[in-house]
């Protein structure tokens, strides 16, 4: 029974120590974020810049797979070219280390007053500063809570022999790595597997222990901190999984040069054990901070090879290129003459219209086969609409500034109510993408008859759709009458079906749920058809684009 508390006692300690690192990882993003990430978006253009950038970030959150996953976003919406992101990833991982740098002074004895003073600053001071940092120094509290925990399972189970066995048995530098590799990438956080194996063989081996037993282990674990960019690449675009495939490349590269730099320099392991001879986690702290400084620095110059390469290897996808959230035809310049600028913002309107009228596309097509993944890319897709759409009206409005003639401000003045319009068909594509998710977390039904109706409506308001953007593109007059009529058809099936819908809740034939949604993607609809028509109109001005 005693020998069963232990292991509890471990396995508690192991949960409050991962617990602690991922709620300081999460409250330290959640107090910089915003900050951070402004300033990765912006201050990346000099690589070495870059890598202290990664560094900096990742040493204020202690989360280099949160820091390598924002980064990989910014790839994927091409906010940030791949040799950029490349170039903060490395520093990311020489940020990471500081995690075990704080572990290696042994600070649990302190653990209690730790947590009660964030206890105390969480819980009882009223002012969002105070409660941010209460959190931060809480998450440091439970850490090293976890620590004492850990250690105090360690000397009871007597797990030096058990340990040392291990290490004897296993000590091919293949296992090692994969050993350190598979525990990494199933917690998802070198800076906890680092700080495991401090504790452990800091609790068990200090007088036996030999950091050469545990380099290779160390390596396989900073290989293993890629596991939270490739599980997040999975659901992202053909850029963000390039980046995720970077980053990984960028792990094996420095795994392979720090391997053949311990082959040809065995005794470098023992110059980097004798700068703290006594203290095994400093130890095991310093060649990790080591491995990852010194790769950094052998990748460098290679980093840009490397992404010229993975761009011939996975060149882009046109289609990441057309969501990507940046200005595709309109030049940050403003010394063009007025023409060229109109001309500009007429192609990238017309790209919005693209992605507008696609995404309304999709969002009808996922909700009708419930498909959930599709929903969850409409709305993420719906950030880039909202970008663009904040992008090309402020460039409108510098250019209505401008002395234009009559002629221009009238097509300025079109484009700003199309502009309008499109964006408001991209709010109703993300309503009806949350319609889709609501319905099937919710179980949300509606009969057949009802779920017929909605069906023939959402193709009629999807065709609405298509005929205004072509009209709109091609100025195609008869486009414009055929929009007019499907316009009246939709108002007149709207009210309709509302009809036939309340007689269907009178009969209790349809689920109050499903028919509170029912509704709701009507009302969605007609409104759709509205915005059509609107932009369809603009080719009843008096002047011509």
């Amino acid at each position: 029974m005693q020998y069963a508390y232990h292991v509890f006692l471990l396995a508690g300690g192991i949960g409050l120590f991962l617990f602690g690192i991922n709620y300081l990882s999460s409250s330290l993003y959640e107090a910089l974020g915003d900050n951070l990430r402004n300033i990765l978006e912006k201050l990346t253009t000099n690589p070495i810049k870059a890598v202290l950038l990664g560094l900096v970030v990742t040493a204020l959150i202690q989360s280099s797979g949160a820091t390598m996953v924002m980064v990989t976003g910014f790839v994927a919406a091409q906010l940030m070219t791949l040799t950029q992101g490349m170039y903060v990833m490395m520093g990311a991982a020489i940020g990471t280390t500081v995690t075990a740098q704080i572990i290696a002074f042994e600070i649990e004895p302190w653990a209690p007053l730790i947590l009660f003073v964030g206890a105390v600053l969480y819980l009882f001071i009223k002012k969002r500063l105070a409660t941010k940092i209460g959190a931060i120094i809480l998450a440091f509290g439970l850490l090293f809570t976890g620590i004492y925990l850990m250690g105090e399972a360690i000397d009871r189970m007597s797990l030096g022999v058990i340990v040392q066995a291990f290490l004897d048995r296993y000590s091919n530098p293949v296992l090692m790595l994969l050993f350190g590799f598979v525990f990494t990438f199933i917690i998802q956080s070198s800076s906890a597997s680092v700080g495991i194996l401090q504790v452990i063989m800091a609790s068990t081996a200090a007088s036996d222990f030999s950091l050469s037993t545990v380099v290779y282990m160390i390596i396989g674990m900073n290989i293993g901190a890629i596991a939270p960019v490739l599980i997040s690449s999975f659901a992202g675009n053909h850029a963000g999984k390039r980046a995720a495939i970077a980053a990984l490349a960028t792990k094996i590269l420095s795994a392979v040069f720090y391997i053949i730099i311990l082959i040809v320099w065995p005794a470098s392991v023992d110059l980097i054990a004798n700068i703290c001879i006594d203290d095994v986690s400093r130890q095991i702290a310093n060649f990790h901070l080591i491995f990852n400084v010194v790769t950094t620095i052998l990748l460098f110059p290679l980093l840009g090879i490397i992404s010229k390469w993975l761009m011939k290897l996975m060149p882009d996808d046109p289609e990441d290129t057309m969501y990507s959230k940046k200005l595709l035809y309109i030049g940050k310049g403003q010394d063009k003459a007025p023409s060229v600028m109109i001309a500009q913002c007429r192609q990238e309107i017309f790209r919005f219209a693209e992605l507008c009228r696609t995404n309304y596309e999709n969002a009808i097509e996922a909700f009708f086969n419930q498909d959930v993944e599709t929903a969850a890319l409409v709305r993420e897709r719906e950030e880039t609409i909202d970008f663009l759409d904040r992008a090309i009206y402020e460039y409108l409005l510098r250019l209505h500034g401008k002395l234009l003639p009559e002629g221009d401000l009238m097509t300025l003045g079109k484009m700003f109510n199309i502009l309008t319009d499109l964006e408001r068909i991209g709010d109703h594509a993300d309503n009806i993408a949350e319609y889709t998710i609501i319905a099937k977390e919710h179980h949300a039904t509606v009969s057949k008859a009802a779920w017929a109706e909605l069906k023939d409506m959402g193709q009629k308001s999807v065709e609405i759709v298509n005929d205004a953007v072509n009209a709109y593109m091609t100025k195609d007059m008869a486009l414009l009458g055929r929009v007019q009529l499907e316009e009246d058809m939709i108002d007149d099936l709207k009210l309709q079906l509302e009809n036939n819908h309340i007689e269907r809740m009178r009969r209790q034939s349809c689920d109050p749920r499903g028919g509170t949604l029912f509704i709701d993607i009507l009302v969605d609809f007609e409104r759709v058809a509205d915005h059509a028509l609107n932009i369809a109109e603009t080719l009843m001005a008096t002047k011509p684009e």
